[in-house]
């Protein structure tokens, strides 16, 4: 059997607050092959780390700055979004219930309570230092930053620090593929999608691979897509006996909150 990759969903966001430092420390340690991040902007065009468009669930942005709702992180300066805390929602919270079983120590929860801004340099500089591997996911970008050049300033920063081969590009927005590859086709590209239960629409670019929604993703439309030569990697895949059927049915990697949880059952 091929071995299937433990890809870190955002770090190990169900130890420590995504798409952090400290996730990505726990990713590490939990034998993550791989960790997957997202890209943002801030409004005078710095890259960062974030998911939501509102920095409201995962920073403490509505203390620091009650006038701002709904603080959708296109509006904020680089040193704005620098004086947020980014860890102590995870500590005040335990949304995933590991600390409550033991999974993660009270030391542990207590420091992550301060947790900085993650710029994608300082990503991919942890990264490229643990000789570790990256999913970099660009995002349609909010207003008034939808025209921003993202692909191409990721691109930049990549080739800056000498990291193509470590980084994957993935992306909904095809368009930012097409502009990856036209700016380094050395980068590895993945078509992100939705539910897939035959064939998926993909882009006509070189693709590495194709990172499906598990639900509903039949041995079948792994196979084909197997048989063409790209990388199978479904998300987000958390229950144990989901990872299992898909080790199963032939992927070629998982993406997972809990790459601590996979890594058991690769173990096996």
């Amino acid at each position: 059997m091929t071995r299937v990759l433990n890809i870190a969903h955002r770090g190990a966001r169900s130890l420590a607050p995504e798409n952090t430092l400290a996730a990505a420390r726990m990713a590490q340690q939990a034998g993550a092959d791989m960790w997957e991040l997202d890209v943002a902007v801030s409004a005078d065009g710095a890259l960062f780390v974030m998911h939501d468009d509102s920095l409201q669930r995962t920073s403490n942005a509505a203390q620091c700055f009650p006038d701002r709702a709904p603080w959708t992180f296109s509006g904020f300066t680089l040193a704005e979004l620098e004086r947020l805390d980014y860890g102590s929602w995870f500590s005040e919270s335990d949304p995933f219930g590991e600390a409550a079983a033991g999974n993660v120590t009270p030391a542990a929860m207590a420091a992550f309570r301060g947790e900085p801004l993650l710029t994608l340099r300082a990503a991919l500089h942890f990264t490229r230092c643990n000789a570790w591997q990256v999913n970099v996911e660009i995002k349609r970008l909010p207003a008034p930053l939808e025209t921003f050049p993202v692909a191409a300033a990721v691109v930049g920063l990549v080739e800056e620090l000498g990291m193509a081969h470590q980084v994957l590009v993935s992306s909904f927005v095809f368009d930012n593929l097409r502009a990856v590859h036209a700016l380094n086709p050395a980068i590895r590209l993945a078509a992100l999608t939705g539910l897939v239960e035959t064939e998926p629409q993909l882009p006509d670019l070189p693709l590495f691979g194709v990172n499906p929604h598990y639900v509903g993703l039949a041995d079948a439309a792994v196979r084909g897509l197997r048989g063409n030569n790209l990388a199978v990697v479904p998300w987000t895949v958390n229950a144990a006996d989901e990872m299992q059927r898909l080790i199963d049915a032939g992927v070629s990697g998982i993406i997972t909150d809990y790459p601590q949880r996979l890594q058991e059952i690769l173990r096996k």
